[in-house]
């Protein structure tokens, strides 16, 4: 057990360094820090945004939870940039392995696929936490704000429900990555994947209620809403355990290839 944990660090350290040095993934850093600054002082002061809604419903004399609608609009602005970000940062972790001729190497070395897998889901989840804390920083400096404050379970679990959703996406492009030696065809495949999971419950008819029964979204709004549900987490950590087990069947499957 030692062995494996040892060797999840190897590579959970050689993928992290990877991004760090990476113009692309500061790039793409770059991009999602200028928007969600941009989304943030748009649902504050915007025509439609907090302080607008606040004073209309003032002026009818109903009451709002401000600090609420303000974590869930801001989570929600971050779910809508992870469609496109996700897919980018999940779309090199073995597909530039492929184009290196380095996963052959990575395939028949003594170190095992699934703990390559998970060091390299480790790595790129870590690089996305890095993201998202300036953005939980400024949530933090606002909520410290309120009167009356808020709970402080509304926004833990809505920050839980995002870093699980991340890995599951993560995950699932992590997979579609080991089937190809095209960085844009895995990010574009990935996309395509997650975004019939975001419109599921606009699909009409039986095979819309079946994907929506398996949707990553409808769990991760029971999160955000403050809803501590053991089966959301338990459906969260299985497709995270399938993602992983998936890609090692992947890398598998062209080791007996290669033979």
């Amino acid at each position: 057990m030692g062995i494996v944990i040892a060797n999840i660090i190897a590579i959970y350290r050689r993928e992290l360094q990877s991004y760090f040095v990476s113009p692309l993934a500061y790039g793409v850093a770059s991009a999602f820090w200028f928007l969600a600054g941009l989304f943030a002082v748009i649902i504050w002061s915007g025509p439609e945004g907090i302080l607008v809604t606040v004073y209309d419903y003032d002026s009818r004399g109903q009451p709002i939870d401000v600090p609420y609608e303000f974590v869930r609009a801001i989570l929600d602005s971050i779910t809508r940039l992870m469609l496109f970000v996700l897919p980018i940062l999940s779309m090199g972790l073995y597909a530039e392995e492929r184009k290196r001729g380095t996963l052959e190497l990575l395939a028949t070395s003594p170190i095992t696929n699934w703990a390559v897998a998970v060091g390299k889901l480790l790595g790129v989840l870590t690089f996305f936490l890095t993201m998202i804390l300036p953005l939980m920083g400024l949530e933090a400096i606002a909520l410290s704000n309120s009167n009356p404050p808020i709970s402080p379970l509304i926004p833990l679990l809505g920050h839980l429900g995002l870093l699980l959703l991340a890995a599951a996406i993560l995950s699932l492009g992590m997979f579609i990555s080991s089937l190809t030696d095209s960085t844009i065809l895995a990010a574009v495949l990935t996309f395509a994947v997650v975004f019939i999971d975001f419109i599921a419950k606009y699909i009409p008819g039986q095979i819309g209620e079946a994907v929506n029964h398996l949707s990553l979204f409808k769990h991760y709004n029971t999160l955000i809403q403050g809803i501590f549900d053991t089966s959301s987490l338990i459906f969260f950590a299985s497709y995270i355990v399938l993602g992983i087990f998936l890609t090692a069947q992947s890398i598998d499957a062209l080791r007996f290839q290669r033979q």
